[in-house]
Parts: structure tokens; C-alpha cells; sequence
């Protein structure tokens, strides 16, 4: 069979005889005889052609082309009018409404069946191209998310993390909601990497960049920052509810790292955390030197502990 074609004809005569030349060049008809047919009928059956006779009893043609296009199934189909009136106007409202092509009455066969090759190779370009765009898009897709994705942990890159944060600032400056940061640090991760290999140390940043994204908002954005070192934003999040949520992290690792194997078993985190509240943080880069500050107090004054900045003593 070469394609499905739906005849809608309310002249009997001219839908037989129509009917009888497309099976005669091996196309698989169905004939119906009004608009509200033709709905029913591609509904049960969707066609690639429909062949369309504008003036109807029901319902005109027009009608029945506009409606064949809005649903989803058969918005695809080839969709070929045919008329007695040889009328410019009454072309162009056909295609309006999204036929393919126009036919005056009495039509010739081999110009119908050259019609209706010619708009089943045109839908065969459109689907052509409809995937090609889809496949493009699905590897632009791809690519962007490579390139902002840490390939070890599965987290947001840095360049990623510096992109949300400018915009999470302007949000917070403008509305005057609260933005914190946290900035995690693996501490004595060298020794992990010398003691037993890098794919240690690997697995090492993933349990714990696992650990710390579960225990996360949606909301809140998790990016491995840069070696051993994360970064976690908490947008509409004061810096002391910060604070207790990288606390409870920071006890939470300790209970887990058990199951963790021999070569993460002393692994800890040291957390330094600033916020936009503070007074002396005037930009987004400010924000990210204060934690790195706080971070740096937290590592100098023994590692694994959570330490507030202490840029701005007082908050805003």
C-alpha cells in the first residue's frame, strides 16, 4: 500500500469513482460521506492523505481542515481540497486554515495522484527536518549539561555556580531576601590521595558531595568548586540557618563515612559561611571571599567544624 487515504465526498457518484481510482493505484481508502464522519473516521484511523471536499451537508470543508489540524494525530496529515468553485478566494481561505494543497473540479487522476505525491514527500521533509531539530537540540542539551557538570561528583562546575550566583544576588539585593554561602573544604584530602591513589580520593569527593546534595532544598544549588573544595548556595536562607544545616551535614558525615570504606574512614569537612545580611558584603564576589574567609578560620582552628564569617559582625 502506498499511504492512507480518507475521502470525505458527500456526492455518492463522485466518491465512488474516487474512491475506485485510488485503490485501482493501490492506496488504502476509507470514504465518508460528511465533516462530522471525517472526525470520527481519523480518529479511528489516521490517515497520511485527505482528500476534502470544501461544500459538505454537515459541515463545510474548511471547518473540517481547521479541526484535522488542531488535533495532535492528524495535524500531520496531507490534506487536499477539491471543488467545483474556481475561486481565488476560495483557495487562499483553504489554505488559511492548513490545507496543503487545492484542487478544482473535475480534477484529473494523474494530476491528483502528482499532488499527492508531491505533499507526501513535503510531510516527509517536515518529519525529516522535525527529528534532525529534536537530535540537534537533545545534543546541545548534552553538551551544556557536560559543560556545566563536574565529571567525577555529577555536581554543578564552578562556571555554573558563578552563573546562578550573580543572578541569585540580583534576585536577593532587589527583593531583599537573605543569600548564603557555604564553602566546604575535605580536609587532609592529600592524604587520602597519597596513602591510597587518586581513585580513592575520587570516591571520596563523591561520598561526600553525595552526601551534602541529599541533604539539601531543591532550591539550594550544590557545585564541586575547585579539588577538594564545594560550594553550596541557599537562596532565602539567613546565615544562621545556615550554619545549622552544614552543622547538621558536618554530624551526619561523621555517621556515615563508617560504611564508607577504610580509605574515607577520617574523612571530615571544614565549612566556612557568609551571607548578603551582612553589612560588610557589598557584592557577589564579596560573598564568596567571606566564606572562603570563614572557611580558611575553620581549618586554622582545628578542621571539621562549621564557622560563620566574621567580615560583618553585624547583620543587616
Amino acid at each position: 500500500m502506498k499511504a492512507r487515504v480518507l475521502v470525505v465526498e458527500d456526492s455518492r457518484e463522485q466518491r465512488n469513482t474516487l474512491v475506485a481510482l485510488l485503490e485501482s493505484r493501490g492506496y488504502e481508502v476509507d470514504a465518508v460521506s460528511s465533516g462530522i464522519e471525517a472526525l470520527k473516521s481519523s480518529k479511528q484511523s489516521v490517515p497520511d492523505i485527505v482528500i476534502l471536499d470544501v461544500v459538505l451537508e454537515d459541515m463545510d470543508g474548511h471547518s473540517v481542515c481547521r479541526w484535522l489540524r488542531l488535533n495532535e494525530a492528524t495535524r500531520d496529515s496531507v490534506i487536499i481540497m477539491l471543488t467545483v468553485k474556481n475561486d481565488v478566494k476560495e483557495r487562499i481561505e483553504g489554505l488559511h486554515v492548513g490545507a496543503d494543497d487545492y484542487l478544482p473540479k473535475p480534477y484529473d487522476g494523474d494530476e491528483l495522484e502528482a499532488r499527492m505525491y508531491a505533499a507526501l514527500r513535503s510531510r516527509a521533509v517536515k518529519f525529516d527536518l522535525r527529528k534532525r531539530n529534536q537530535e540537534l537540540e537533545g545534543m546541545l542539551s548534552r553538551a551544556e549539561q557536560v559543560a556545566m557538570t563536574d565529571a567525577v561528583t555529577g555536581l554543578y562546575n564552578r562556571r555554573r555556580f558563578t552563573d546562578v550566583l550573580k543572578r541569585e544576588w540580583a534576585t536577593a539585593k532587589r527583593y531583599g531576601h537573605a543569600l548564603s554561602c557555604a564553602m566546604v573544604d575535605v580536609d587532609n584530602f592529600k592524604q587520602v590521595n597519597d596513602q591510597h591513589g587518586h581513585g580513592a580520593g575520587d570516591e571520596a569527593l563523591r561520598q561526600v558531595a553525595e552526601l551534602v546534595l541529599s541533604s539539601v532544598r531543591e532550591v539550594d544549588l550544590c557545585a564541586r568548586y575547585g579539588g577538594d573544595e564545594f560550594a553550596v548556595l541557599f537562596p532565602h536562607t539567613p546565615r544562621d540557618k545556615a550554619v545549622l544545616v552544614m552543622e547538621r551535614i558536618r554530624l551526619k558525615l561523621l555517621a556515615a563515612r563508617r560504611g564508607w570504606g577504610p580509605e574515607c574512614s577520617q574523612v571530615t569537612i571544614s565549612v566556612g559561611i557568609a551571607s548578603s545580611e551582612e553589612q560588610a558584603i557589598k557584592t557577589a564576589d564579596e560573598l564568596i571571599e567571606a566564606a572562603d574567609a570563614a572557611l580558611y578560620d575553620a581549618k586554622r582552628e582545628g578542621r571539621d567544624r562549621v564557622v560563620p564569617s566574621k567580615r560583618g559582625a553585624e547583620l543587616r
